[in-house]
């Protein structure tokens, strides 16, 4: 299974965000917009791993959720990966306390190296939440300038999810476990 753990942001920073992309969706069709059920801020991936390591994990994953208390996060500004000119991903960043946010990530990450995920746990932490994907490389520099003034309302990240992705044609994600942080 594929698995990662995430923060949701709350319904009126989505609210926010959609009030702020709704123009550029009519103007972008070509671009897959993310759906408002799968925006998530991620913490760690652990790619595909199996029953015996999911066991392994959820003590682990539980464990760092204890240690963090609610953060107070918000949604702001834009950028594309990998790059402006020949990007894939448009995407909104995450501000606020990023300090903890960093810190429960490497939890998260060593929890999975910990437990036997074979995913890459050594790039760096960029916290942002995915807003749009192309299928070739897109000059998305228009989008992230419309985007840059964008400032959403702090919200309180209060709860560690594990995430199931099911890939295919149409994406939806399971929500294995959720613990509160602190």
């Amino acid at each position: 299974m594929r698995l990662f753990a995430a923060l949701l942001p709350s319904v009126a920073a989505l609210d926010e965000l959609a009030g702020a992309v709704r123009p550029l969706r009519a103007v972008h069709p070509e671009l897959r917009w993310e759906r408002r059920e799968l925006m998530h801020v991620t913490v760690a991936f652990f790619g595909e791993i199996d029953e015996t390591t999911l066991e392994r994990l959820l003590p682990r994953l539980e464990r760092a959720a204890g240690r963090y208390a609610p953060m107070g996060l918000s949604l702001a500004g834009a950028g594309a990966f990998p790059s402006g000119v020949h990007a894939r991903v448009l995407w909104t960043g995450v501000y606020g306390d990023r300090r903890a946010l960093a810190r429960l990530a490497a939890s998260c990450s060593a929890a999975g190296s910990r437990a036997g995920s074979p995913a890459d746990h050594h790039r760096g932490f960029r916290p942002h939440l995915t807003l749009a994907r192309s299928r070739r490389p897109t000059d998305l520099r228009p989008l992230t300038e419309e985007l840059a003034a964008f400032a959403g309302a702090p919200w309180a990240a209060d709860t560690l999810h594990l995430v199931r992705s099911h890939l295919g044609a149409q994406v939806r994600y399971e929500y294995v476990r959720s613990w509160p942080l602190g």
